[in-house]
């Protein structure tokens, strides 16, 4: 049965692909030519195109200056990158099944792919029954003893509940509503669920818009949202993917099941190369669906540039990123062959719990308070601004609690005064505030400070890589090297000139090619240059979550008691106590 492009491409699972489909018939006759991004393609009526990939565009809003349910007028079309913060309106159309709620709705690892939902009816499960009206945080879609299923979360009386839905569950499922604000790029990435339009009302402008505002001036009203997809397909007899919009005016037919699909290339990700077998490397491959980019090794994965792929491996990179307040940092994977060297940088720690956490064998943890502490007990020490300690060791200790007394867990340390130490004991549960003071002017490399100290650790690169043409860490005025993890790379060279060769994350680069059938020239492969990767935000939170997922959360730090009465604390910025983060002479420690 024949449909639009724009109608199938709507409704399509992505887990469907890749599909096949037909040209029936449209306002391109045959031999006309449609060219977008540079590509030119022929589609004629009765033409064969192989769908492999779609993703958002841009968006087509219809405005409505008063309230959601009024009549929208004007249509606009709106650019991802348009600027702008928007409400999102919750659907008032239910899901009919938690199997409909996982082909319609994104559900990834951020903050944006947790959707909420709620059931105007009790679900009973084997151990929780979820109560009308409450709020269902969907986390991700997973395989459970053979069946698929969602992990989910729901708070009640503040204690957070996980449990397991099938995707078989059924009832009806109502959108929350939802209090956050988003970009139109994350909104068109994460909140149009598919065969559904969105509706968003503008919270706030972000900046001016460069070119002609296409909404109405002042404008504060509601707009809804449909998506116009960027179709990747691959043709017959043609060695590129082509890139067409899904509002194209052609009907097309799915006809998967009924035709032969060995007369297209075969175009495989990055994913798939690493799934073939360790002896079927080294081998030839050309970019069908490449990066732009003119630095190394991006500039050899252009469209139509023939690479090797000598092997594929697991890697050690440990995750940092930059030190900063806000919450905009630069996130990167830096290899353990990074030839920089680093110098040691103060860390800041928020409890006294977290000095336990930190300290080590191989030296005396040194810190100085910014935060003020008033102790309930008379057997412990009341902290003020400047005060500096070294940690000694976590123990108990007998305090007087409601006239009796009790056995708690404290953090022995030694005071640093003028011209003497004096012991004294800290609340493990203590909410203060330590900034570490560094004695170390020593310069590490990275695999030397991953096998002397614990992660999270704070440098700054003091002498840069001089292999790398530019050393993007050499910019940073601080970095937090956070764990080691391990990952999956290419080794990759230039087919045409193969004097080096580099390794590509299998994961994160979206990269289409396909083998030929040529003899590698040479096995062995070229000196491998260093390089380090800069993630985005996303890319970071999916390679911790994976990497987690085997590591057992630390213990939480113990509760402070509910009758203790805690005064006024009072912060000191670091400023306040600069004079002290620098290690006196006279403290200086072997």
């Amino acid at each position: 049965m024949a449909s639009t492009l724009e109608k199938f491409i709507h409704s399509l699972d992505p887990r469907a692909l890749p599909r096949v489909l037909q040209i029936q018939s449209g306002i391109y006759f045959e031999g006309s030519i449609y060219e977008m991004f540079g590509n030119e393609c022929c589609l004629s009526t009765g033409e064969v195109i192989k769908v492999i990939g779609f993703k958002i565009n841009k968006l087509i809003a219809s405005i409505c200056e008063n309230n959601e349910d009024s009549q929208f007028s004007a249509k606009v079309e709106l650019p991802l990158n348009f600027p702008g913060l928007y409400k999102i309106v919750a659907d008032k159309t239910p899901y009919v099944s938690v199997e409909e709620i996982t082909r319609k709705v994104v559900i990834g690892p951020t903050r944006f792919g947790h959707p909420c939902f709620y059931s105007p009816e009790d679900i009973k499960l084997a151990n929780l029954t979820i109560k009308q009206g409450e709020q269902i945080t969907f986390n991700s879609v997973e395989e459970i003893n053979g069946t698929m299923a969602v992990s989910c979360v729901m708070v009640r009386n503040n204690r957070s509940h996980s449990f397991i839905l099938p995707l078989s569950q059924e009832g009806k499922f109502y959108e929350c509503e939802d209090d956050q604000i988003y970009t139109l790029k994350e909104i068109a990435e994460w909140k149009i669920p598919k065969c559904r339009s969105r509706i968003v009302k503008l919270s706030s402008t972000l900046q001016m818009w460069n070119s002609s505002n296409p909404l109405p001036e002042n404008f504060d009203g509601y707009l809804v949202l449909m998506p116009v997809y960027e179709v990747q397909a691959v043709m017959k007899f043609r060695k590129d993917v082509v890139h067409i919009l899904s509002d194209l005016d052609v009907e097309v037919k799915d006809i998967t099941d009924c035709y032969d699909t060995s007369s297209f290339l075969q175009p495989l990700s990055l994913e798939d190369v690493f799934e073939r077998t360790s002896k079927e490397f080294p081998i030839v491959a050309e970019i069908m669906d490449g990066l732009l980019g003119s630095q190394k090794p991006y500039n050899l994965l252009h469209t139509g540039k023939e690479i090797v792929i000598y092997k594929k491996y697991q890697a050690t990179r440990v995750i940092a990123s930059e030190i900063r307040s806000d919450s905009s940092k630069r996130h990167f994977l830096i290899p353990m062959t990074y030839k920089g060297k680093f110098k040691r940088r103060p860390r800041e720690f928020p409890t006294a719990y977290d000095l336990e956490i930190a300290r080590s064998e191989r030296e005396q943890l040194h810190v100085v308070a910014t935060k003020a502490f008033d102790s309930p007990h008379t057997e412990l020490f009341s902290v003020s601004v400047g005060d500096q300690f070294l940690v000694q060791q976590c123990q108990t200790s007998e305090v007087l609690y409601e006239g009796r007394k009790k056995v708690i867990d404290v953090l022995a340390c030694e005071q640093i005064l003028s011209n003497a130490y004096k012991k004294v004991l800290l609340p493990m549960y203590m909410e203060g505030g330590f900034v570490e003071v560094i004695h170390d002017k020593k310069q590490y490399q990275l695999s030397e400070i991953c096998k002397e100290f614990r992660l999270p650790f704070n440098v700054k690169v003091s002498v840069r890589d001089l292999s790398m043409k530019e050393d993007v860490l050499a910019a940073v005025p601080g970095l937090q090297l956070e764990e080691e993890i391990t990952d999956s790379y290419l080794l990759i060279s230039s087919a045409s000139s193969p004097m080096e060769s580099w390794e590509i994350p299998v994961y994160r680069l979206n990269l289409l090619v396909h083998l030929l059938s040529k003899d590698v020239q040479t096995v062995v492969p070229p000196m491998t240059r260093t390089t380090v990767e800069e993630i985005s935000e996303e890319q970071y939170y999916m390679v911790r979550r994976y990497e987690n997922q085997t590591v057992l959360p630390p213990p939480r730090p113990p509760k402070k008691p509910a009758t203790f009465v805690q005064q006024p604390v009072f912060a000191a910025s670091e400023r306040d106590v600069s004079h002290v983060l620098q290690a006196p002479k006279e403290f200086l420690l072997n």
